[in-house]
């Protein structure tokens, strides 16, 4: 008979599960053991237990099936923490092993101890405690099935003593995702139709959930005479080859996104949570249509919320609706795009002096591939990648979109790699970002992953200081004494370069993607490079003064003009 961690591991290889990422320790010895057995599935050994959840977080994000990591107990699954909250938030398949101490030993203070259960609860659909054989494999299936039903993070704490015991059972669970199909009742459609044909200009806000419904949207905008306007999660989905696409809104986006939301008469949401409440329109009737029938109506008061997949609903709608004649709203909406979107893409020309973090963005992004997938971290790279990546329909978007972590864009760019590793896949990374998890450079080169790395040096947690300076502070604490990254990089085996003037930019990115194997290159770019929101109210504008004020009387004028000269060019 085999042991319970034979029985996980054989588990998990019947159902496509290629590679566990994790940190080994003591108590989880016996899943270890197993999975040096078991021939269809590769150990990924990380540096910290964050990157291995991370990791596993950016496999499921890629390809939507099961990914999963370990930790053994105590800090070691502590650590599993952040990556999996972010795996949570994102709404990817997880499933995390954690390990536990001796099953006697619980509740005893014991060495390492924990409360795992208690610790995992708020960041997972499902977290249960094996301590007898004759609990499996019935909970590793419940939790397998949860994770995929629920896309979410499962997590099954077991004991090291637990898992080296006899199963009970032999039985190999095969866990399938079903596809069921919500739509709205006909009385909701019919009044939803209502409502779009009564309203004359009609805007359509669109996040992740418009994934796989791309051509019933564009449907309904056409008859709707609406334009798109995409949430950072539907950029990757919907902008691409779009008629209708006026940009991104929110503290991200740009101006002709919030202007299409703002002129509006009513705002049709496809599938999209979006956050921020200062950017929906305050006057406009507002329709949501989302899956998930909890996030109707949490952001904005709704004058009609319907549960229902987006391709499903906006297909039985479409029959309901009245082409609208008058298309001056759509119009609008496209020629500010237009403007808005030359505007952008004169920012990406570089000129003397410092390199612009809008010109590096433009190279990657006219050198990676067509298939690339990219991991912008968050801070001003996420910005960056947001106005001026084109993601085409076989590119891919992948980062802390929700739970807005720093560090996450490597960790995640490696569980990418590992799934395919002819695929390009390039992290678009803080200097803040990467040097909090360094290590995964090392795990990078270990696994022989080709991963291309863009460093944005700023010297500067610069998220913040525009943060900062938007709340009237002088700059404190954000300064980063930053080591040669492209150095670094060479010292644990990678092929590393860095560069700091625009002529040596474009031949540095061709080397590194055209490396067969894991590379960085690190880019001195302008700290004082400003990336403006599209709506900037009274109180950030008195921020700025304030700032500006105070960073004088501190002695630190120099600091504005290089904020002048920086950013003279976006006064438009």
């Amino acid at each position: 008979m085999a042991t319970i961690a034979e029985n996980i591991v054989q588990t998990l290889a019947a159902n496509g599960i290629q590679r566990i990422w994790g940190v080994p320790g003591d108590s989880l010895n016996a899943v270890t053991e197993a999975i040096r057995r078991e021939k269809g599935i590769e150990w990924m050994l990380t540096r910290h237990e964050e990157e291995a959840a991370f990791a596993a977080a950016g496999e499921a994000a890629l390809t939507g099936d099961l990914a999963v990591c370990a930790g053994s107990c105590g800090p070691g699954n502590m650590h599993l923490i952040n990556g999996l909250y972010d795996a949570h938030r994102s709404r990817v398949p997880v499933l995390a092993i954690a390990a536990h101490i001796p099953t006697e030993e619980i509740g005893s203070q014991y060495f390492q101890e924990t409360r795992p259960t208690e610790l995992f609860r708020d960041c997972a659909v499902f977290c249960e405690t094996v301590l007898s054989p004759e609990q499996m494999p019935r909970l590793l299936e419940i939790a397998m099935r949860t994770a995929i039903e629920k896309q979410g993070v499962a997590v099954l704490v077991i004991t090291g003593d637990t898992a080296s015991q006899d199963a009970v059972s032999d039985r190999v669970p095969e866990v399938r995702r079903s596809s069921p199909v919500t739509v709205p009742s006909p009385a909701e459609l019919q009044e939803a139709a209502d409502t779009l044909n009564s309203c004359g200009n009609v805007t359509i806000l669109a996040g992740g959930g418009v994934e796989g419904a791309r051509e019933e949207v564009l449907a309904l905008a056409d008859a709707l005479g609406a334009p798109i306007v995409h949430a950072l999660r539907g950029k990757e989905f919907i902008e691409w080859d779009n008629p209708f696409d006026v940009g991104m809104t929110g503290l991200l986006g740009f101006a002709s996104g919030y202007r299409a939301m703002e002129s509006c008469d009513a705002l049709l949401m496809l599938g999209t949570d979006f956050p921020y409440q200062q950017f929906y329109p305050e006057k406009a009737k507002i329709l949501q249509i989302d899956i998930r029938g909890e996030q109707l109506g949490r952001r904005a008061p709704l004058t009609q919320g319907m549960v229902g997949g987006v391709r499903e609903t906006a297909a039985a709608l479409l029959p309901l609706l009245e082409r609208k004649q008058d298309r001056t709203h759509l119009e609008k909406s496209l020629d500010h795009y237009r403007r808005t979107r030359a505007q952008l893409d004169d920012l990406e020309k570089q000129g003397p002096g410092p390199i612009h973090p809008q010109h590096l963005t433009h190279l990657i992004d006219e050198l990676a591939d067509e298939d690339a997938v990219f991991l912008p971290d968050v801070g001003t790279p996420v910005i960056w990648a947001c106005r001026h990546l084109h993601i085409g329909p076989r590119r891919r978007l992948i980062g802390s979109f929700w739970h807005g972590t720093m560090a996450a864009a490597t960790p995640l760019g490696l569980g990418a790699q590992a799934v395919d590793r002819n695929r390009q896949v390039v992290v678009l990374a803080g200097d803040g970002g990467l040097a909090m998890m360094l290590g995964e450079l090392l795990t990078a080169v270990q696994h022989k992953l080709p991963i291309k790395i863009v460093v944005f040096n700023n010297a500067a947690l610069s998220l913040v200081e525009v943060e900062v300076k938007a709340a009237g502070i002088v700059n404190f604490g954000t300064g980063l004494e930053n080591p040669d990254f492209g150095a670094v990089a060479q010292a644990v085996g990678m092929h590393g370069e860095s560069v700091s003037r625009p002529e040596d930019l474009d031949g540095a990115l061709r080397r590194a993607f055209a490396h067969d194997g894991p590379a960085l290159v690190s880019v001195a770019v302008d700290r004082q490079e400003l990336s403006m929101p599209p709506k900037i109210d009274a109180k950030q504008a008195t921020g700025f003064a304030l700032y500006a004020l105070r960073t004088v009387i501190a002695g630190n004028g120099r600091e504005l003009i290089d904020l002048a000269r920086a950013n003279a060019r976006q006064l438009l």
